[in-house]
């Protein structure tokens, strides 16, 4: 008898694991600074990649989005090129997981660091998207490989493939950066247009086009 009233009961489950919550863009600016690198108007699920970051207490969180199988990352830097550089990366392993790794740029290479300062770490991929939010401490002790954030850095945005789990070259040669070096009291939110989207920002395109129209306003001879 007892065993027939059971059958009718469904047996308790684990309670389901909190879904990665979506990153907000109506914040940027406001409660946290962002970068945008892709079409106008995109967010952080249509940019080509996006950053963001806020000050929480002793620590800085950063959330990460780019559209890559492989691995997303930002990279701490002294000037606007590679080399020398304290890099987090959330990097998408053949398990389906996404892992926060860090790295030093050493030359052209990212040397994987042990000592890795991410913590509260998450990640997920999902429609061909590599996206993470991790925190950092503000201040580590003196340490060559992880920056003081402090400081105001360049900050250098890179994606990529990986093959199984390891991060390989980053997709395009000349991976963007920040204008200016970039403080994490300051919040802003920053909009760096695509390849696709700079025609028409090249000097020698704006000379075309005044061209045309002068030519097209005068009418031909």
């Amino acid at each position: 008898m007892v065993c027939d009233v059971l059958r009718g009961y469904p047996f308790p489950t684990a309670p389901p694991v909190d879904p990665f919550a979506k990153i907000r863009v109506d914040d940027c600016g406001k409660t946290k600074g962002c970068f945008r690198y892709g079409k106008p108007g995109c967010n952080a699920e249509t940019c080509d990649y996006f950053l963001s970051y806020r000050r929480i207490g002793a620590d800085v969180e950063f959330e990460l989005s780019a559209d890559t199988d492989g691995w997303v990352a930002v990279g701490f830097s002294s000037d606007k090129k590679m080399g020398g550089d304290d890099v987090m990366a959330c990097v998408h392993d053949d398990n389906g997981r996404v892992r926060i790794q860090h790295f030093y740029n050493v030359g052209q290479w990212a040397k994987e660091i042990q000592r890795n300062p991410a913590r509260d770490e998450e990640g997920v991929f999902e429609n061909n998207r590599v996206t993470c939010r991790f925190k950092r401490p503000v201040y580590v002790p003196r340490e060559e490989t992880i920056v003081d954030l402090h400081l105001s850095w360049y900050y250098l945005f890179a994606w990529g493939p990986a093959i199984q789990g390891s991060i390989t070259r980053h997709d395009i040669d000349s991976p963007p950066v920040s204008e200016r070096v970039v403080s994490i009291y300051k919040y802003e939110d920053i909009f760096m247009p695509s390849a696709a989207y700079q025609t028409f920002s090249s000097p020698f395109c704006l000379l075309l086009i005044v061209a045309l129209t002068f030519y097209l306003l005068m009418g031909t001879p």
